[in-house]
């Protein structure tokens, strides 16, 4: 029998590789922080203490403390959920949008996607950042402004990805046999399409989700993002610029966890893409 493209067998030799399990070992660490950071640190993320004010590295506070003696490393743990859940949101609203016009759009060719491709590389040709600053500077700086701004400018990116894996799929003979006996475009991507298109796309999604979570910060670190008091990760990194020079913990260790992640999301999108690539799994 052949093997199906989520074969775990497949996908277990391709995550046994050094930097995969490192991958897999820093998004496992992060998500054990976001979901149990209550029970990981003794303090209160928000609790200030003005006797430990830019208190250094030590045994009682490991990441130091802030300008407001709050914990550091309890803020990390406690940003985790925030920033996870921002770049998930992102790539919620990317991945929802851009599968279904995509594919939709690869199915119905002609003129339909000729439209949806030109709107498409109109919005590809603005700059993303920029855009997303203006949206949400517009909506009102906050965390879900951000994500709902950032989604839907990753609609596009998604809609190329789907719809090229769609094109190829249309011509197949299942699919000309389905639309032969009267089959919806509905049914025709619910049942078809999107099974074929699904794989690669998740693979992108994985990629994504890397570059979501520094985007999210980013609009955090310049204060369009979460708001004080919220832990976040580009929040701290922002509130901690003006103590750099004197108190580098405040921004190199959110720094780090930042670059460790999106980085360990990048890992994974390649073991995901080897995984479901049939040339190396033949190799």
């Amino acid at each position: 029998m052949g093997t199906t493209p989520f074969d775990g067998s497949r996908w277990w030799g391709m995550a046994r590789g050094p930097l995969s399990k490192m991958a897999f070992g820093v998004i496992a660490l992060v998500v054990l922080m976001a979901l149990l950071a209550p029970w990981l640190s003794p303090f209160d993320p928000n609790a200030m203490n003005l006797d430990a004010v830019l208190a250094p590295p030590s045994w009682q506070h490991w990441a130091g403390t802030d300008e407001l003696g709050r914990d550091v490393a309890t803020r990390i743990m406690y940003g985790a959920q925030p920033s996870l859940a921002a770049g998930l949101g992102i790539v919620a609203i990317g991945l929802g949008l851009g599968l279904l016009i995509g594919t939709f759009s690869g199915l119905m060719a002609g003129w339909v996607d000729a439209l949806i491709m030109r709107l498409t590389d109109v919005a590809m040709a603005l700059p993303g950042m920029v855009i997303a600053l203006a949206l949400t500077a517009a909506l009102g700086p906050s965390l879900l402004n951000a994500v709902i701004a950032l989604g839907l400018l990753s609609v596009p990116a998604y809609i190329r990805v789907a719809r090229g894996q769609a094109l190829a799929l249309r011509e197949r003979e299942f699919v000309l046999a389905a639309r032969a006996m009267g089959a919806s475009n509905w049914h025709l991507i619910r049942a078809h399409l999107l099974p074929g298109v699904l794989p690669p796309v998740l693979v992108f999604t994985t990629f994504h989700l890397g570059a979501a979570i520094l985007a999210s910060s980013a609009l955090s670190f310049i204060g369009l993002g979460a708001q004080p008091p919220m832990a976040e990760w580009g929040s701290m990194i922002g509130m901690g610029r003006e103590y750099v020079l004197g108190h580098w913990w405040m921004v190199v260790i959110p720094g780090v966890v930042i670059m460790l992640t999106a980085a360990s999301f990048n890992l994974l999108g390649d073991a995901l893409r080897d995984a479901l690539d049939p040339r190396v799994r033949k190799a």
